[in-house]
C-alpha cells in the first residue's frame, strides 16, 4: 500500500485525550486516527448534500479539462 506521510498538529488537551483513547482501544494514535479518517470519509460519502457539491466539482472540473484538451 502507497503512503503519503502528514503532519498534523492538534492542542495539547486533543492529544492527550487521543493518546488515552488509543491506548485504551489497544491500537496505536497513527491507527486511531486512520479509524476515524475512514469514519469521517464514510459520513460525507452517504451525505445527500456532500454528493451534490462533489457532482458540482466534478462537472466544474470535467469543463477545465474539456476546454485544455481543446487547446
Amino acid at each position: 500500500m502507497d503512503q503519503k506521510a502528514l503532519t498534523l498538529r492538534l492542542p495539547a488537551e486533543q492529544a492527550e485525550a487521543l493518546e488515552k483513547v488509543a491506548e485504551i482501544d489497544a491500537v496505536s494514535v497513527t491507527e486511531a486516527i486512520r479509524e476515524a479518517i475512514d469514519e469521517h470519509i464514510a459520513k460525507r460519502v452517504a451525505d445527500e448534500e456532500f454528493q451534490h457539491r462533489l457532482k458540482d466539482s466534478m462537472d466544474r472540473h470535467q469543463r477545465i479539462l474539456d476546454r485544455l484538451a481543446k487547446a
